[in-house]
C-alpha cells in the first residue's frame, strides 16, 4: 500500500513486486510475483479511484465493505490506516484524469554479443544488440522487457534516437 501511495504521488517510478514478492517470502508470507502483482493493481485502482472522488477515510472503508465482502478485517485497516495518513497526498490532477494511461521509462541496459555456432551451423560469427528496457505500466508495476537486434536494426535504432535527440534540441 505505502509504495502504491508513493508512485500514485510520483515519488517512485513503480511499485517494485519481484523484491517485495522476495521480502514477503523471507518473512514467511506464501506468495508468487503474479498474485502480488494483481494485488498492486487492485490497491493501485482502489487508491486513484478514491482520490478522484475525493473520498474520506469513512467513505472509503464503507464503500469497500459493500464492495468486497470476503477482504480481511486487518487488509481493510491497512487500508483505512494508510489513506487515513496519507490519502489526502494523492492529487490527481485534471491532465491526469483525461490522459490516456501508458507506461514510464525507468531505465536501458545492452550488451553486444556474438553468436559462435548453433546446432545447424558451425560457424557462424553472426553479432547482435541485447537492449533490456527497464518500465513501470500505469499501475506502478515494474517489468523489464528486452529484445535483441542484428547489427542494420542496432543502427536504425540508433538514428531514430538521434532525430529525436535533433527534435528536442530545437523545443
Amino acid at each position: 500500500c505505502e509504495q502504491v501511495i508513493q508512485h500514485l504521488n510520483h515519488k517512485i517510478s513503480g511499485v517494485y513486486t519481484v523484491e517485495l514478492c522476495q521480502r514477503l517470502q523471507t518473512s514467511g508470507i506464501e506468495i508468487n510475483v503474479g498474485d502480488l502483482a494483481k494485488i498492486a493493481n487492485v490497491i493501485s485502482f482502489l487508491f486513484s479511484t478514491a482520490a478522484r472522488n475525493n473520498l474520506s477515510t469513512e467513505e472509503l472503508v464503507t464503500t469497500l465493505g459493500n464492495a468486497v465482502s470476503t477482504l480481511p478485517k486487518h487488509a481493510v485497516q491497512v487500508i483505512q490506516r494508510l489513506w487515513n495518513e496519507q490519502g489526502k497526498s494523492i492529487t490527481v490532477s485534471e491532465d491526469a484524469r483525461n490522459m490516456a494511461t501508458v507506461g514510464q521509462f525507468i531505465d536501458i541496459s545492452w550488451k553486444l554479443g556474438v553468436a559462435m555456432s548453433s546446432d545447424t551451423c558451425r560457424s557462424l560469427k553472426y553479432p547482435y544488440v541485447t537492449v533490456t528496457l527497464k518500465v513501470a505500466d500505469p499501475s506502478g508495476q515494474v517489468t523489464n522487457k528486452s529484445f535483441e537486434m542484428t547489427i542494420p536494426q542496432f543502427k536504425n535504432f540508433f538514428r531514430q534516437f538521434k532525430e529525436m535527440a535533433a527534435v528536442l534540441e530545437t523545443v
